[in-house]
């Protein structure tokens, strides 16, 4: 029976995410929508049957605390206040006025046009989208959580706790007295404690903000409940310039023609290359910290120059090892194509053993010795727009395609683990992509093996490439786990980048055949465990021995190969 009700309930919750991205579709295609009118009903009940566990207690009367944090650090300081959305192209906000607002955990660039207005500029394809609507989607479930309470039936007034909140945020600064007293009138309207607003109340607070938490509560409120009594909708634009061009490449195009127009003017472009996509950090400290800093950490013990390193208060430190790196042969590449993908890319022919922490088993001349390019993380979709964009072969003159020398692709990043705990392993011998029949298995150069003895938890198995990691819940991922699919963990990648891998290794024949494959990730959150999904916070210090062990062994076996 219990067997019954699960696969039951994970079937419709997969019917839900089904639903949720057919419908984003239609409405990018029709190209408005109001959230909270019929056009965006199917959204928002199709979230609510869902209750991913990144949301909490979404589909409860409460609001939920956790789940706003984790979409507010995704969406612009601000939107909450907006009753117009518009997500854009690159339409060329970055050359007028407009101060560019970055959210803190994700690249993308967003413009407060006026009072009423908020743009969001989508150069990495559908899964921003994809993300950004589903992100608003919980916004309008919580304001209008927070207007059904708030609102008197019948009567068309307000509880008194709405206009004692009201009266506190039009305040420009509160005492401790006046805040503590404005928590519990908003605890009242979000059905919470007095102790769990307080718990989460410093999250929200900034320098210049420090009540920021009463003021999204009371925006998100406010235009709610001018929808409620007065009609006058929220609503979400795409534009036409967006819709013209999404799935065209074009971003992912611009960054390809910049990198390969460097390599070819560094005389780089015939070497061997060796690719990794990773972050910005690991790679480059991995060749060159110990050896740069051995003045400051005698005893070489690379974690504790690794920790230290990844502490936001160590900048000379970093600033040193990135000086021995550019003398060294670095180049770095700042994103300007919309991509926000940087790249580093690394002469290992100007390498000497008093610099670099690796070195080649056989001698090899400079011109036989690999470049290898560091890409940092795509996101979703936009894995394939920019891995098949760069596998294609550079026009040095017309007509004349020069094939890139592509040994080796290694994958590294953070994913969810369905058995362990953060920070622990996860190396995958095949990618299954959610909601579709599409499976990618290939031969991982990385192993299990390679990691043992580490004291961190290793899995071996596939994994599964979610549409978006926000929107899964216990019952589906319980099914992929226990089923023979054998899935070990999830991420939003994988199955872009080995989808565009064989399609220039075996299809296109734009790179050799025979090209080596790396995959190995570490667990950011466990999203089958009550308390450590995403929205449970950071990795902080934990990530930094998984990040290092699977970069160490990625360019183990590039100077060995």
């Amino acid at each position: 029976m219990s067997k019954t009700t699960n696969t039951t309930r994970a079937q419709e919750s997969t019917n839900a995410i089904e639903r949720l991205y057919i419908t984003m579709r239609h409405l990018f295609n029709r190209g408005f929508y109001k959230p909270m009118g019929v056009s965006g009903e199917t959204l928002r009940n199709a979230l609510l049957q869902l209750r991913p566990e990144i949301y909490g207690t979404i589909a409860e009367e409460k609001g939920e605390l956790s789940g706003l944090i984790y979409v507010l650090e995704r969406l612009p300081e601000g939107i909450e206040q907006c009753r117009f959305i518009n997500l854009t192209s690159d339409e060329g906000y970055g050359k007028s006025h407009f101060e560019a607002i970055v959210p803190p955990k994700r690249r993308r660039n967003c413009y407060r046009i006026d009072d009423e207005q908020m743009n969001i500029e989508i150069t990495r394809g559908r899964s921003d989208i994809y993300d950004i609507l589903t992100h608003l989607t919980f916004l309008f479930i919580e304001s209008h959580k927070i207007a059904t309470r708030v609102i008197i039936e019948d009567t068309g007034n307000t509880i008194r706790d709405w206009g004692k909140l009201e009266n506190a945020i039009s305040k420009s600064k509160l005492t401790q007295a006046e805040r503590e007293i404005a928590i519990i009138h908003t605890a009242n309207i979000l059905g919470r404690s007095f102790a769990e607003i307080i718990e989460v109340y410093e999250k929200f607070a900034t320098k210049k903000n420090p009540d920021r938490f009463l003021k999204i509560i009371y925006w998100l409120g406010k235009l709610a409940i001018e929808e409620e009594l007065t009609g006058d909708k929220r609503a979400i634009t795409f534009t036409p310039l967006l819709r013209e061009r999404l799935g065209h490449h074009i971003h992912g195009e611009r960054w390809s023609d910049a990198i390969k127009e460097t390599l070819n003017t560094a005389g780089l472009l015939d070497r061997p290359i060796h690719i990794i996509s990773a972050n910005m950090h690991s790679v480059m400290n991995s060749l060159f910290a110990r050896k740069a800093l051995k003045k400051e950490f005698p005893n070489d013990d690379s974690l504790e120059i690794y920790e230290k390193l990844s502490s936001s208060e160590n900048a000379e430190l970093r600033n040193k090892v990135t000086a021995v790196a550019i003398k060294n042969g670095m180049i770095a590449i700042d994103d300007v194509s919309g991509t926000n993908i940087d790249v580093q890319i690394f002469d290992t022919a100007k390498f000497t053993d008093d610099v670099c922490s690796y070195s080649f088993e056989k001698d090899l001349p400079s011109e036989k010795k690999p470049i290898i390019f560091v890409m940092d993380y795509a996101f979703g979709e936009q894995a394939y727009e920019t891995i098949d964009e760069l596998l294609k072969p550079y026009k040095v003159k017309k007509n004349q395609p020069v094939f890139i020398d592509v040994h080796s692709i290694s994958i590294m990043g953070k994913a969810g683990i369905l058995e362990g705990g953060k920070g622990d392993l996860m190396i995958p011998t095949a990618h299954v992509f959610e909601g579709t029949a599409d499976n990618y298995p290939f031969k991982n150069e990385l192993t299990a093996d390679d990691f043992k003895g580490n004291g961190l938890k290793v899995l071996e198995g596939a994994m599964i490439t979610v549409l978006g990691t926000s929107l899964q819940n216990k019952d589906i991922l319980k099914f992929f786990h226990a089923s023979t699919w054998n899935v070990i963990g999830l991420e939003m990648e994988g199955v872009h980048y080995q989808k565009a891998i064989q399609s220039a290794s075996k299809v296109r024949k734009s790179i050799r055949e025979d090209v080596k494959v790396r995959y190995a990730y570490y667990a950011s959150d466990n999203p089958l465990e009550t308390g450590s999904t995403l929205a449970s916070g950071g990795l902080g210090t934990t990530g930094v021995k998984p990040t290092y062990l699977i970069t160490d062994k990625i360019l183990e076996q590039i100077f060995k190969s």
